[in-house]
């Protein structure tokens, strides 16, 4: 059994994330210079620019990638031989992101009650996913969810008689109909089967993987390349003002399903894809 002390666990993901709301992650760096290379529309194209002067810009650590910081969103992977000490990792993790938001000088975007309205002050509570996984390692995954994007996402219980087709039908059509309004160029995490809300985590988890690392199945690396395809196709481009680059990449995980059922969501990301994990 090894010992993890939660003054550790509160810490990291404190940094994570400072540095995730200011430093991009490379991979969409280079997602976002290709596309820059590839656009072909002098607004889009413009655009694109001061997006890489935005993000170069927030390497110094002054201001953040985005006025939006986000909702914090934790992944825990917990190895089943770790034993937390000195205190609740509940507790600890809420310690760790309201003294991000604090210490990183970021927005506090989190209301209490979804209708009564009342600021938490802190970014408080997280949202928080945990797995119990082999070994003696806790991997801590943070993204500061912005709802910009958040809110061009969905979830649809599609039947199985709609196959691959009405999947790719409903991404494509949700995101072409979201125009400008989750800041494209885009990421989006596809979530398949599992049941109602675990299609929704799976979609939320697809952002994690890196936009240039391919699927490692055939079969839905070939979904993914179709659905980007036909959501740049579209010609919504940058910030929804016309363009060849609507999306950088479509990243699909799936789950076992019930035989009557094929559940699938989208999460939106906006060029700002902003995550970052440490394994302690």
């Amino acid at each position: 059994m090894r010992k993890i002390d939660l003054k550790i666990v509160s810490e990291s993901i404190e940094k994570l994330f400072i540095d995730a709301n200011y430093i991009l992650p490379n991979d969409v760096r280079v997602g976002i210079n290709n596309a820059i290379d590839s656009e072909s529309n002098p607004l889009s194209k413009k655009i694109l620019n001061i997006v890489k002067d935005n993000y170069n810009k927030s390497d110094e650590m002054v201001y953040p990638l985005c006025q939006d910081t986000g909702m914090a969103i934790v992944f825990l992977e917990i190895g089943q031989e770790v034993q937390f000490t000195n205190g609740f990792l509940y507790d600890a993790v809420c310690q760790g992101v309201e003294n991000g938001y604090k210490n990183g000088y970021l927005r506090k975007s989190v209301v209490l009650d979804p209708l009564k309205r009342v600021n938490s002050g802190n970014n408080l509570p997280p949202i928080i996913h945990s797995e119990i996984v082999k070994g003696d390692k806790l991997k801590i995954s943070v993204l500061p969810k912005g709802f910009g994007a958040e809110n061009q996402s969905a979830l649809k219980m599609l039947t199985p008689s709609d196959g691959r087709e009405g999947i790719i039908d409903f991404i494509v059509n949700g995101v072409v109909k979201s125009g400008g309004m989750g800041c494209p160029p885009c990421v989006i995490g596809v979530g398949i089967g599992g049941d109602f809300e675990y299609a929704a985590i799976l979609a939320k988890k697809a952002l994690l993987i890196p936009i240039d690392k391919p699927n490692d199945d055939p079969y839905y690396r070939e979904m993914e390349e179709e659905i980007l395809s036909k959501i740049n196709s579209s010609g919504v481009g940058s910030q929804g003002l016309g363009g060849d680059i609507t999306c950088l990449s479509v990243k699909i995980l799936t789950f076992a399903t019930h035989i009557a059922g094929l559940p699938v969501a989208y999460n939106y990301s906006c060029h700002s894809t902003r995550h970052k994990s440490l394994i302690i």
